[in-house]
């Protein structure tokens, strides 16, 4: 078997709608304010999807811009991963078979995988192992999410968290060293009705200080689990790219387990929470700014709903 060590991500895409809600303009429609958003989550407007727009095809323009900015030969992709909280459908067919119709791809194994905002993390290391085993060779791992039409848009607590937007990346093997060193995923599924689609609404609901709570201790433990286990230290991490879902979050997790804050990537500004897509939607601004250089060490975490974690380093 080949190892799992030169596993690497080659190429980043993503894809966020035209349409931009500001905190100004979602304080016209319920009681909050630009500063009370600011100040409380670090958000200063989420990008919105149109009403025909659906999560696959925010999928596939995610794709096509990783294909025209790293020239990408679609052809030679052999499988893809979907993860995201929001499909087309609701049981089937899977977002993953619909990316490939719209990529006009055909045969090989296209599937989604379901763990709320860690999502991405658990696809990612699905298929790091179908790539280990031979199953798949040039996976599409795609983050994908239109949270706008879960969210019940009268509940000010929830409704200016949240956006919609895709990120993918390109996961091959090569005869390079590094890629994919290592990865860790948990779940906490007692703290499940935590943040979940429920009601009549049929839209998010969530208990923010229990979320608040899980997320600054696992993102916290997360790293030192991935620095202990590959005896390094935080020193010798480049970035930490989290799931973008509070900035404060972040902060009171590097201040609780003393991590420099300036090693965590954030954008959340600008996309608000994207779930399964703020990871890859990250990377690929990170990379379009040329903040990740070869030989960095990166972590990946992410957090949310189910309730689920996860963490992956690697060596960009």
């Amino acid at each position: 078997m080949e190892t799992l060590e030169c596993i690497h991500i080659t190429a980043v895409g993503s894809y966020t709608p035209q349409f931009t809600l500001t905190n100004d303009e979602l304080a016209n429609r319920v009681d909050t304010s630009d500063e009370w958003i600011r100040s409380h989550t670090g958000i200063r407007k989420r990008h919105i999807a149109g009403t025909e727009e659906t999560c696959s095809d925010m999928a596939v323009k995610a794709v096509e811009n990783m294909i025209e900015t790293c020239n990408v030969d679609i052809a030679k992709i052999d499988g893809i991963v979907v993860a995201t909280a929001t499909p087309d459908f609701i049981g089937f067919p899977s977002t993953g078979c619909l990316v490939q119709q719209k990529l006009h791809l055909k045969t090989f194994p296209a599937f989604d995988v379901s763990a709320g905002c860690t999502g991405f993390i658990y696809a990612l290391e699905t298929a790091r192992g179908m790539i280990a085993t031979g199953t798949m060779h040039r996976v599409l791992v795609i983050g994908a999410e239109k949270l706008s039409s879960i969210v019940d848009w009268d509940d000010r607590n929830t409704c200016v968290l949240f956006g919609d937007g895709a990120g993918c990346v390109l996961l091959e093997q090569t005869e390079e060293s590094g890629g994919i060193l290592d990865c860790t995923l948990g779940a906490e599924g007692s703290g499940s009705a935590a943040l979940a689609v429920t009601g009549e609404k049929n839209a998010i609901c969530m208990d923010g200080r229990a979320v608040y709570a899980f997320a600054v201790q696992v993102i916290g433990e997360t790293i030192k689990k991935l620095l202990s286990d590959n005896n390094l230290s935080i020193e010798d991490i480049d970035w930490i790219v989290p799931h973008q879902a509070n900035e404060r979050i972040i902060s009171a997790c590097a201040k609780r387990f003393s991590l420099p804050q300036e090693k965590f990537f954030l954008n959340i500004a600008s996309y608000a929470n994207t779930s399964a897509a703020s990871i890859p939607i990250a990377l690929s601004e990170m990379v379009e700014k040329n903040l990740l250089k070869t030989g960095d060490k990166v972590i990946l975490i992410g957090f949310g709903a189910g309730l689920t974690y996860g963490g992956t380093l690697l060596t960009w």
